[in-house]
């Protein structure tokens, strides 16, 4: 290895990549990349392996308690990263992982736009398959705010309250088993909805949720205050 080649791998890619992935996130407390690969193939724009440890990272309101990431094959714009463009995937990569959220960081995501009107959605799939007439016109009318996200073994509870016209408060809750029906599809089950409109409560025997091709889980596991999920996701460009 040359003086050279060293200063720009070290002064260059390691940085480079640190200032994206936080560019990525509203922040993080404690963020580690490792880069594995000979020269040449670095400086060519190829990183055989990269790994990614962040602890408490927050993505878009999202509040990710522990994540560790590993990658390969991955090809970037060098070239243009040592004349100070910002650093870019040039090709879709597979991400393998471990993921820990915990309870108090998943209650603190629900006031994050992305997560409160997913879960909104969510609601409104699962009172039509309950037979709940136009169920979204109603939520769209009576706003959530969902509030309180409970773990516990093989449970997930998540409960809000729904605000009428005259601003009257009424719970809301989903309270279901998830488990794994496929490695890119969820599924809840047991499911019970508490929610005002048209009835009290409503119960499904189950329903899947579809991730996407490109999601692949190997584990997920809810524990008393925390949920861990592991598998891997492909990044495109």
């Amino acid at each position: 290895m040359t003086i050279k080649q060293s200063r720009i791998i070290s002064t260059v890619l390691s940085p480079a990549c640190g200032v994206w992935l936080r560019s990525q996130v509203e922040q993080v407390k404690e963020l580690q990349v490792k880069i594995s690969g000979g020269d040449r193939q670095i400086l060519g724009g190829y990183i055989p392996h990269i790994s990614i440890i962040a602890d408490h990272a927050v993505y878009q309101g999202l509040h990710l308690s522990k994540i560790n990431l590993s990658a390969e094959n991955i090809r970037i714009n060098l070239s243009q990263v040592i004349k100070g463009k910002p650093l870019r995937l040039l090709e879709p990569i597979p991400v393998t992982g471990q993921m820990l959220l915990e309870e108090t960081d998943l209650k603190a995501s629900l006031a994050s736009p992305l997560l409160s009107n997913a879960l909104t959605e969510l609601l409104g799939t699962l009172l039509t398959s309950a037979g709940i007439n136009q169920p979204n016109e109603l939520l769209k009318d009576n706003p959530i705010k969902w509030q309180q996200v409970t773990l516990d073994n093989n449970q997930l509870t998540i409960a809000g309250v729904l605000a009428n016209k005259s601003d009257n408060l009424t719970p809301v809750a989903i309270r279901t088993g998830l488990e794994l029906a496929s490695s890119h599809v969820l599924r809840l089950a047991p499911l019970h909805i508490d929610t005002p409109l048209e009835s009290a409560s409503r119960n499904l025997d189950s329903f899947e949720l579809d991730l996407g091709s490109e999601v692949d889980i190997e584990e997920l596991k809810i524990m008393p205050g925390q949920l861990v999920c592991r598998g891997s996701i492909n990044v495109i460009p």
